[in-house]
């Protein structure tokens, strides 16, 4: 099968279920990051301001831009390695493990994924500045110290 017709067939990692990502792609600071595996993950218990800067009714809006989100979330999953034509950074990190808290609306899963070096990605992109915990996902995790 096609890669776009495997992306087109998949659809959210069930509430519980383990799954790897290997990050290919990355839309904005909490996601989706598009994974090799087919998977589209929205980054569980933070919120970005979207990559037009915008920030959606009811969510945390962080004083960071959405490209400062999106940049720092691609420095923590290997860097940029190009853009898309749809506007996706381009990346190639290493395989992350996550466990899917459900669906995030539009096709994506929502989850909470570490990575090799780097531990807890939600928690990680919490301490670069340019995301807002989102306590009603938080579920107890990345406790300040």
């Amino acid at each position: 099968m096609p890669f776009v017709a495997l992306l087109l067939t998949m659809a959210t990692v069930p509430a519980g279920q383990p799954f790897a990502c290997t990050p290919i792609r990355v839309w904005d600071g909490d996601g989706p990051i598009w994974c090799r595996e087919g998977t589209h993950v929205r980054l569980a218990g933070i919120a970005a301001r979207e990559i037009d800067n915008s920030c959606r009714p009811g969510q945390p809006c962080p004083h960071a831009s959405g490209a400062a989100a999106r940049d720092a979330l691609v420095r923590l999953l290997g860097g940029a390695r190009g853009t898309a034509r749809t506007g996706h950074v381009l990346v190639a990190g290493p395989t992350m493990r996550c466990v899917s808290t459900g669906n995030a609306k539009g096709n994506r899963t929502g989850a909470w994924c570490s990575a090799p070096q780097i531990g807890n990605i939600s928690c990680a992109m919490l301490r670069t500045g340019t995301v807002l915990r989102w306590e009603r996902y938080m579920e107890g995790r990345c406790r300040a110290s």
